[in-house]
């Protein structure tokens, strides 16, 4: 009679239930992108308090999230990513706020050094979550378009007319590349050992 391997299987097991975090936690990103996504759309050329708030908001809330990707990740996986997404994230939105003192502009710039530096970091994670579990391919890509857009969003920082609302469509793409990181991580889910 062949016995199971309990190593194999408790592996499994272990990125079963990392998997099912995980795509909690992505679907609660998605929905927090879209809901910035449709406030920023709603009041970032009407309302300069509220578009400043919600420029805040952004990072702090991404130091949140990282938290609990932490919480999410098997005990003896290296959370060094993560730490320094959280220094970065919390530097950030400090930035944020001392840039908006200056004007829009100066704001965009250090957003688009946090999207470099966190896409980055999102690709080296999925990266290394991808020999352990499906659904990585999307938190790859969203990494190097988050590099792309930071770029994007420093050279256009400048121009005439560049507000809040030009990060909609960073968050927006951030959503779409939750969904489906959460939709390709069920699979994993699926093969927990019963």
């Amino acid at each position: 009679m062949k016995l199971p391997n309990t190593s194999t299987s408790s592996f499994s097991t272990e990125a079963a239930e990392t998997a099912k975090s995980l795509r909690a936690l992505y679907f609660t990103r998605a929905a927090f992108s879209i809901l910035w996504v449709l406030l920023v759309t709603a009041f970032a050329n009407t309302n300069a308090t509220v578009a400043m708030v919600l420029f805040i908001i952004y990072p702090a809330w991404d130091v949140i999230a990282t938290f609990f990707d932490i919480r999410s990740s098997p005990p003896a996986a290296s959370k060094l990513p993560q730490y320094v997404n959280v220094v970065i994230g919390i530097t950030t939105t400090i930035a944020v706020i001392v840039a908006l003192q200056k004007g829009i502009a100066e704001a965009l710039i250090v957003f688009s050094a946090w999207a470099i530096l966190t896409g980055l970091i999102q690709l080296i994670l999925g990266l290394r979550r991808r020999k352990q579990m499906d659904g990585q391919w999307p938190m790859i890509l969203s990494g190097g378009q988050s590099m792309l857009a930071g770029v994007s969003i420093f050279l256009g920082a400048h121009k005439p007319g560049t507000g809040v609302n030009t990060l909609a469509g960073y968050a927006a793409f951030g959503a779409f590349y939750f969904l489906l990181a959460a939709f390709r991580l069920r699979k994993t889910t699926l093969n927990e050992p019963v």
